[in-house]
C-alpha cells in the first residue's frame, strides 16, 4: 500500500486573486504558494517554524494540515500518523468546520494507506459532514472539497468524488476565488479510466470528452489552460492522448508549454508523460514504440490504477494487428480492477466487523452502567466499577482471581502509527477480551493499555488456562489491518483474591506477577506471550 516514493497527490489550491481572501496577510498563504508551485520540502520546513512560533490557533492548525499534505505529496508516509495526531489536537482548537473537514481528508487517506479502509471511509463521511456546516465559504472550504475529492478518487469511490469536486466549485464560487484553482483533471481522468478497465470504452470516452469540454468552458474567462495549477495540466494532457489512443482524435484544447518537473516534486507527472507518449503512439499507428516505452516504464499504480499500463498494451496489440495479445492484456487489465475492487470490499468488510464486535462488547458491558462507571474509549467498565465489584464480592464472600493484562511495547504502536492508531488498537484487544472470557467474567481498562480482569470463584489453575487464551486470542488478531509491521502481544499475572484481601494487595501482586511474564518475551517480538508460569498468591 504505501510507497517511499509517493504519497497524497491532492494539494491545496494556490494564492487567492486580489481581494479574494479574507486575511491576506496570514503566514500559511505563503504556504499555499509553494503548495502551489510544487515545493512540499518547502512546506514542511516552514509549516514547522509556522507552528512553533505562532499563537494563532487558526494559523497553527492550517500549518498542520499543508505539512500533513506535503509529506503525503512527498511520499513520507510514515512521519504522517505523527502529524495527524498534532493536527487533530490544532484543529479541536481552531473550531473551524472547514478545518475539520480537510483533516478528516487527509487523515482518510493515512488510514487508508495503513491498510484500515473503514476507518479512512468514516474520516471521509466525518470530512463531508463537517463541511456541510460551513455557513461562509473561503480559501479553506474550497479546498477542504477539493481534497476530500481527490482522497474518494484514490479509493475508488468515482462518483462521490465527483459530487466533491462540485462542491468544491460552488465553494470557490461563493468566495469569489478563480474558478481555474479548484478545477479537477485528475479526478474525472482517474474516474473514466477505471470504466475502461472494466470494458466499458464508450463510458469512458464520453466521460473524457465531456471532462475536456467542461474544462474549456471553465477556463474560458480565466486565461485558458495556462491557468490550471501546474500539477493538473499531465492530467489534461493525458485525457487528450488517451481519447486519440481510443480513436478520437479531433479533442484537443491548446495545451501551453509544459515546464519540466522533478520527479521527487511532482512524481506522477513523468508517469503521466511517458503514458501519453504511449497513447500518441498507438494514435500514429506506431504500436510497436509504444510497447516499447511501456516495458521501459515503470508506473506507480496509483496514479491512474494497476490496469492501466495493462489497458494500454491491448490497445497497442490491437493496432498491430495481434488481437490474441490484446485479448490476453485485457483479460489481464480486467483481473487487476476486478481484484482492486475485492481487496477493497474485503478491508471494507474487516473493518465492519471489527466496529460490530465492538458495538457487541459495549452491549455487554451495559450491565456495568452508566458512563461514571465506564471507559469512554473502549466501553469497558473504569476503575471505579471494578471497586465496586471488588467490594460486593467481599460482602458476597466470594473468592476468586484477579488478572493484571498489559500490552508489550506498545509505545512502538503509538510512535510509528500515531495515538489515534493507538486508540484503535486498544479498543480491538477490549473486544478480544471480552470475547474470550466466559459470561460471568469481568475486565475493566484500568488506565493506559493495563486492563484488569475478574475471574469470580476460579482457582490460580483455572485462571492460568484462561490467561493463555487471553494471550493467544490477542496474538492472533489481525493486527496488520491497523497496525501493519508493529506486531501487538500482551502479559498477564494472576493474583488470589480471597475474602481477606484487598483490591490494592491483589493487584501489586498480580502486577508483580505480569511483570515476570513481560521480562520473559524479548521486545518487539512477533510471537505469542507467555503466562507467569507461577502466579503470586497472597501467601507471604
Amino acid at each position: 500500500m504505501r510507497s517511499p516514493e509517493r504519497g497524497f497527490y491532492g494539494r491545496v489550491s494556490g494564492p487567492d486573486p486580489a481581494g479574494a481572501d479574507q486575511h491576506p496577510e496570514r503566514p500559511t498563504d505563503r504556504l499555499r504558494e509553494l503548495i502551489r508551485d510544487i515545493r512540499s520540502s518547502d512546506v514542511v520546513i516552514l509549516a514547522d517554524r509556522i507552528t512553533s512560533t505562532f499563537s494563532d490557533p487558526y494559523e497553527v492548525a492550517r500549518a498542520y494540515l499543508m505539512k500533513l499534505g506535503a509529506l503525503l505529496n512527498l511520499g513520507r508516509t510514515a512521519e504522517c500518523p505523527a502529524v495527524v495526531d498534532q493536527a487533530d489536537a490544532a484543529v479541536r482548537r481552531a473550531s473551524d468546520p472547514a478545518l475539520l473537514g480537510e483533516y478528516h481528508a487527509l487523515a482518510g487517506f493515512v488510514s487508508y494507506a495503513e491498510g484500515s479502509l473503514d476507518r479512512g471511509v468514516m474520516h471521509l463521511v466525518w470530512a463531508n459532514r463537517a463541511l456541510e456546516t460551513v455557513e461562509q465559504h473561503d480559501t479553506a472550504s474550497a479546498d477542504a472539497w477539493r481534497d476530500l475529492a481527490n482522497v474518494y478518487s484514490f479509493l475508488g469511490f468515482h462518483d462521490h468524488a465527483r459530487r466533491a469536486v462540485s462542491r468544491s466549485h460552488q465553494a470557490a464560487e461563493a468566495a469569489g476565488l478563480d474558478p481555474a484553482e479548484h478545477a479537477a483533471p485528475d479526478v474525472g481522468v482517474r474516474a473514466a479510466v477505471s470504466l475502461d478497465h472494466r470494458g466499458d470504452t464508450e463510458r469512458c470516452r464520453s466521460q473524457l470528452v465531456e471532462l475536456l469540454a467542461d474544462l474549456q468552458r471553465l477556463l474560458a474567462s480565466t486565461g485558458g489552460l495556462s491557468a490550471l495549477r501546474p500539477d493538473q495540466l499531465p492530467y489534461v494532457e493525458y485525457a487528450m492522448a488517451r481519447l486519440a489512443a481510443l480513436g478520437q482524435l479531433d479533442a484537443v484544447l491548446p495545451l501551453p508549454r509544459l515546464r519540466p518537473v522533478r520527479k521527487t516534486a511532482l512524481p506522477e507527472a513523468s508517469d503521466l508523460r511517458e503514458l501519453s507518449a504511449v497513447c500518441r503512439a498507438i494514435a500514429e499507428r506506431r504500436p510497436d514504440e509504444a510497447l516499447t516505452i511501456l516495458d521501459r516504464t515503470t508506473v506507480d499504480t496509483r496514479t491512474l490504477g494497476g490496469a492501466e499500463v495493462h489497458r494500454l498494451r491491448a490497445l497497442a496489440h490491437a493496432a498491430a494487428g495481434r488481437h490474441t495479445d490484446a485479448d490476453a492484456a485485457d483479460r489481464t487489465a480486467f483481473r487487476i480492477a476486478s481484484a482492486d475492487l475485492e481487496r477493497i470490499r474485503g478491508l471494507f468488510v474487516d473493518g465492519i466487523a471489527v466496529r460490530l464486535d465492538h458495538e457487541e462488547l459495549r452491549r455487554t458491558v451495559g450491565r456495568y452502567a452508566g458512563e461514571a462507571l465506564s471507559d469512554p474509549l473502549t466501553g469497558l467498565a473504569n476503575r471505579r466499577s471494578l471497586e465496586q465489584l471488588i467490594e460486593q464480592m467481599s460482602q458476597d464472600r466470594e473468592p476468586g482471581v484477579l488478572g493484571v493484562v498489559d500490552l508489550n511495547s506498545f509505545k512502538a504502536v503509538n510512535t510509528v502509527h500515531g495515538h489515534l492508531t493507538g486508540d484503535l488498537v486498544l479498543q480491538r484487544v477490549a473486544t478480544v477480551l471480552i470475547r474470550t472470557l466466559r459470561r460471568r467474567d469481568f475486565v475493566a481498562r484500568y488506565g493506559g493499555d493495563e486492563f484488569v480482569v475478574i475471574l469470580p470463584s476460579t482457582t490460580l489453575t483455572e485462571a492460568e488456562a484462561i490467561g493463555q487464551r487471553l494471550v493467544t486470542a490477542v496474538h492472533d488478531e489481525d493486527w496488520e489491518s491497523i497496525v501493519p509491521g508493529t506486531p501487538v502481544s500482551a502479559s498477564v499475572g494472576w493474583a488470589e483474591l480471597r475474602v481477606d484481601t484487598g483490591l490494592v494487595d491483589a493487584f501489586r501482586k498480580a502486577d508483580r506477577a505480569m511483570l515476570d511474564a513481560k521480562q520473559r518475551v524479548a521486545p518487539y517480538a512477533d510471537r505469542q506471550t507467555d503466562v507467569a508460569q507461577r502466579p503470586a498468591t497472597t501467601d507471604p
